[in-house]
C-alpha cells in the first residue's frame, strides 16, 4: 500500500474478524479464515477477481469458492477492516483499513494507478470546518484524479532517417 506503514496492533485482522462475526452470530468458517489471510498477507490494494486467482489453486488445499469470497469480503467492509478505494474498470478496488493510518488517495485516469499520500493539513482544514459548522467528523476520505507524473511524461519520440533529411 504505497509506502505508509502499518500500525502496530494488538489484535490481528483475523481475530478481529472473528470478534465481528460472532456479533452477526455468524462464526469464522475455515474458508473465511482463508481469505482474511489471503487479503491481508500482503500490503497492496486489491479486488475481489486478484483473491479468487489466488484462491483457485486447489492443489494448496485454499480453495474457497467465489460467492464465499465475495460475502467475506461484504462482510471484512462492514467490520471496518477493509474499505473501498475506487471503481476501476468495472471492479471495486479495496484496501486494508484496520491497522494502516488516515490517508488518502490520488487516482491516475490514463493508468488507473493508486498513490497514497498523507497529509496534516487537509485533515487540520477539515477538523477546523467541521467544528465551524457543528459536524462530529468521525473520518474522512479524498480520491483525487488527474494524471500520474509516469503519464504526464512527453511520449519519446523516436527519430527516423527522414527526420534528417
Amino acid at each position: 500500500m504505497g509506502n505508509l506503514a502499518p500500525k502496530d496492533v494488538a489484535v490481528s485482522p483475523e481475530e478481529k474478524f472473528k470478534e465481528f462475526l460472532a456479533t452477526r452470530g455468524k462464526r469464522l468458517t475455515q474458508e473465511r479464515g482463508i481469505v482474511v489471510r489471503a487479503i491481508f498477507s500482503d500490503h497492496e490494494h486489491f479486488d475481489a477477481e486478484e483473491i479468487i486467482a489466488r484462491l483457485d489453486k486447489p492443489s494448496d488445499g485454499n480453495r474457497v469458492s467465489r460467492a464465499t469470497i465475495y460475502r467475506a469480503i461484504t462482510d471484512l467492509e462492514e467490520a471496518g477492516l477493509i474499505r473501498r478505494v475506487a471503481h476501476i474498470n468495472d471492479r471495486e478496488v479495496y484496501e486494508h483499513d484496520y491497522g494502516y493510518p488516515q490517508h488518502d488517495h490520488f487516482i491516475c485516469d490514463k493508468c488507473n494507478k493508486l498513490i497514497e499520500f498523507r497529509n496534516d493539513e487537509i485533515s487540520d482544514i477539515l477538523d477546523r470546518v467541521a467544528m465551524e459548522m457543528g459536524f462530529r467528523l468521525s473520518g474522512h476520505r479524498l480520491e483525487a484524479s488527474g494524471i500520474c507524473s509516469e503519464c504526464a511524461k512527453p511520449p519519446t519520440r523516436r527519430h527516423n532517417k527522414l527526420d534528417m533529411i
